[in-house]
């Protein structure tokens, strides 16, 4: 059926708005954390593997490293073993570390990547069993509470991942770090999305997640933050949980290099274009 020409007037004035996003960001590396809605119901990861292969084909570098916190949960009540989360950081003992590499490390990791090569653009994971590009140490919290085999970065080899990148390849990272005794340590998503976007001097960190984006004290939605608010907001417990790290790691970035890091609503379809290629964007930007 011909579409309308309402329908095309609207194509028309979203093509030409993002053109000038396209030949900006043409070139450029732009590291993405996915999670959360987009990562779990069809059309979402559908839109968001396309999305990906329009980034590749109008001439970006799209850096993917995904989440999976669903997706363990769900493992973890079959083989009935409790989660307890310490500031938005699951406490990680040996068999929730096992289903964490079975389900992160691995089959996450293939889905994602697989998924995004079947919407035109070839991909590759990359996960603990296969690249050691993840260097970790054990995290201690603020409290000093042992949260288990949970990790911090201590340095990204990048070789690998450039490697990838000159070869047209979207590289595809599972959160998992191995320490100095080739322990593997699970690590939260967004900070290592952060640590990517630092170590690559990436243009842009967008960071995916369910909700609208960092609100005020008075729950308004903020559309733009410097790093000085930004803290502010983490010093004061504005934002709390899961929301924490991924505020951390957006503010940790844009002080380190990084020109913007967007916290963004990945239940809008084709949040990520939305984000790149419109001036409002879905969400959060810090910059």
């Amino acid at each position: 059926m011909a579409i309308t020409r309402k329908q095309a007037e609207n194509i028309s004035a979203v093509l030409s708005e993002g053109l000038p996003y396209i030949q900006r960001f043409f070139g450029k590396i732009i590291v993405i954390k996915y999670g959360g809605a987009a990562m779990s119901e069809g059309a979402l990861k559908k839109g968001f593997a396309r999305d990906i292969a329009l980034m590749k084909l109008v001439g970006m570098k799209p850096v993917v490293i995904h989440g999976g916190g669903p997706q363990i949960a769900k493992e973890l009540k079959k083989a009935d073993i409790t989660s307890e989360f310490k500031a938005g950081l699951r406490v990680t003992d040996k068999p929730t570390m096992l289903i964490v590499e079975k389900v992160l490390g691995i089959q996450i990791n293939k889905e994602i990547s697989d998924l995004i090569s079947k919407s035109g653009t070839p991909a590759k994971g990359l996960n603990f069993r296969n690249s050691g590009l993840i260097e970790a140490s054990k995290l201690i919290n603020d409290d000093g509470v042992n949260l288990g085999l949970v990790g911090k970065v201590t340095r990204i080899k990048i070789k690998e991942i450039k490697k990838l990148l000159s070869r047209g390849i979207t590289p595809v990272i599972s959160p998992i770090g191995l320490d100095k005794k080739l322990q593997r340590l699970n690590i939260n998503a967004d900070a290592v999305a952060g640590k990517v976007a630092q170590a690559l001097k990436a243009e842009k960190l967008i960071l995916l997640t369910d909700v609208k984006g960092i609100t005020d004290s008075q729950g308004n939605i903020l559309s733009k933050v410097s790093p000085r608010k930004a803290n502010a907001i983490l010093n004061n417990g504005i934002v709390k949980g899961g929301m924490m790290p991924k505020l951390e790691a957006a503010l940790e970035s844009t002080i380190n290099g990084v020109k913007s890091a967007h916290i963004v609503d990945g239940r809008v379809p084709h949040a990520l274009m939305l984000e790149i290629l419109t001036k409002d964007g879905v969400g959060t930007l810090v910059t």
